[in-house]
């Protein structure tokens, strides 16, 4: 008996092994003395759960690996299974749940951590941060800025929920690639299945359409192009990418545009700051803060591409963990310097509550030089966060229609794509109502109350099977309850106050 220490490699949870929508090698134990080295075969298959038994079983809370150079005996054989069961308390940890291939080379394709920190970024910066001046005017600086910080860090809370729960159903489903609707039926059964599907689907073409009626809306100002040629031009051509662009390829973009938006952003601040008064930044209305936080939690949405990025960094939830804070807090440093700015330059009128009266708007017509810089600025952030939601949306469909994996297939990117194009086009000033609707219905349910539920049920749950691996967010019950009823809140006071108007 020969035993091997196992520090990156596959492992193996609930006797079931992960695949991905791409090619995933397991280890054997030749391939295990030297990790580094393990590439796929095109002739491997899953091991089942009697291989497992027969010749490798995880013992350890470090995923140790027990080999035997022939079949053990039955007394051998019982033994290891009395030892996992004593175990199976243990805290499983690993770097890498199964690693990636490439489907013509057999090769390992790793994600790449700086490109989940850029995905994670630029789908962070959307149409949300062109809206925040307009819905934190009323509030000032100071006290949207504190709501701001609140808001990060929630979002943050329920992005590391998720990948928590994604990679806990990796493991016990066996299979990678796994999204939203997965994961809600593993948790909460059909009805948590329902209520994930119909938000999803809701905050997605909502935003989708915001996106594409601001950035048409803007090019066709620049060239003069009608309104239906832009739209259909950028739909095409971002589509285009996610649709046969490869990992890599997007993570470069997706790069190359994050880094267009820092120069962007760093032009546009230098022009404009130069108006800039500093006591307008101490206004602090925090009475009408609370208005604000629909859009502001929008602004940090992220939470579509997270079983995307456990996909692509191979389940490593020291590398999914850094992405989500390092590429949140970028957006995060970015929101608070683009609203000083945007606030401390353009002096609010007397307006009354509620109102939204764009800042943007009134200080491109007063300094022709920011004009230009900010059409810039908001195409590369709405290109980047278009991307990410592409992605998100059409890996959702897939699943939700049952397609095989293994490549991509056109319907989910033509139902991702066509509808929000529409509807743009019918409506070509939707933009801050689609907002506004994503952000209090879609978002806050979506990516405030169903992630900390999914989570309980899955730490909590006496019927949970899921396997024991290191917990992303502390706090246990307490956490997860302030999560729901700070998100339930929110949307029950804007329903009040909406029905309150009516």
């Amino acid at each position: 008996m020969m035993p091997f220490s196992l520090s990156s490699s596959a492992v193996i949870c609930n006797s079931k092994f992960p695949f991905h929508n791409k090619p995933i090698s397991f280890l054997s134990p030749n391939e295990i003395k030297n990790p580094k080295s393990v590439v796929g075969t095109s002739n491997f298959r899953p091991p089942t759960k009697e291989l497992l038994i027969r010749h490798c079983i995880a013992y350890s809370s470090r995923a140790a690996i027990k080999c035997f150079s022939q079949k053990p005996s039955a007394e051998q054989q019982q033994q290891l299974i009395e030892e996992g069961e004593e175990e199976k308390e243990e805290v499983y940890e690993f770097e890498r749940l199964f690693s990636n291939l490439n489907q013509a080379t057999l090769n390992r394709e790793p994600g790449s951590l700086s490109s989940a920190i850029f995905l994670v970024a630029g789908t962070t910066i959307g149409a949300g941060i062109l809206a925040l001046p307009a819905v934190t005017q009323e509030a000032g600086f100071l006290a949207s800025a504190v709501t701001c910080i609140f808001c990060w860090i929630f979002m943050v809370v329920t992005g590391l929920l998720i990948a928590e729960v994604n990679v806990k159903t990796m493991c016990e489903l066996g299979s990678g690639g796994v999204s939203l609707v997965s994961m809600a039926m593993r948790t909460l059964g059909g009805i948590g299945v329902q209520v994930t599907c119909w938000s999803y689907i809701f905050i997605h073409y909502a935003l989708l359409v915001a996106y594409v009626a601001r950035s048409s809306d803007i090019l066709t100002n620049f060239s003069g192009l009608p309104l239906w040629e832009t739209a259909t031009l950028l739909s095409l051509l971002l589509g285009g990418l996610c649709y046969f662009g490869s990992q890599r390829i997007i993570g470069a973009v997706n790069g190359s545009l994050v880094s267009g938006i820092i120069v962007s952003f760093t032009a546009l601040v230098v022009v404009a700051s130069g108006d800039l008064h500093w006591d307008a930044l101490l206004k602090a209305n925090f009475e009408a803060a609370p208005r604000s936080i629909p859009i502001i939690a929008l602004s940090f949405v992220y939470q579509n591409v997270v079983p995307v990025l456990c996909t692509n960094l191979e389940g490593n939830l020291s590398e999914v963990r850094t992405a989500i804070v390092i590429g949140t807090a970028i957006p995060l440093a970015l929101f608070l310097v683009w609203n000083a700015v945007i606030l401390g330059t353009v002096i609010a009128p007397d307006m009354a509550p509620g109102t939204i009266l764009d800042p943007i708007q009134q200080l491109r017509s007063t300094n022709g030089i920011v004009g230009p810089i900010v059409d810039v600025f908001s195409l590369l952030a709405i290109a980047t966060s278009y991307i990410g939601f592409v992605l998100g949306l059409s890996d959702f469909l897939a699943d939700l229609l049952k397609l095989p994996s293994g490549q991509n297939r056109p319907l989910p990117y033509l139902l991702t794509l066509f509808p929000p194009l529409v509807l743009s086009l019918l409506d070509p000033e939707i933009f801050f109502k689609a907002l506004d609707f994503a952000g209090t219905y879609g978002v806050l349910v979506l990516f405030g109350v169903l992630p900390a539920a999914m989570s309980w049920i899955d730490r909590y749950s006496e019927s949970s099977k899921s396997p024991n691996i290191p917990l992303l967010v502390p706090g246990g019950r307490i956490t997860l309850s302030l999560v729901i009823g700070g998100a339930g809140l929110v949307i029950i006071s804007e329903i009040v106050e909406k029905f309150g108007h009516a």
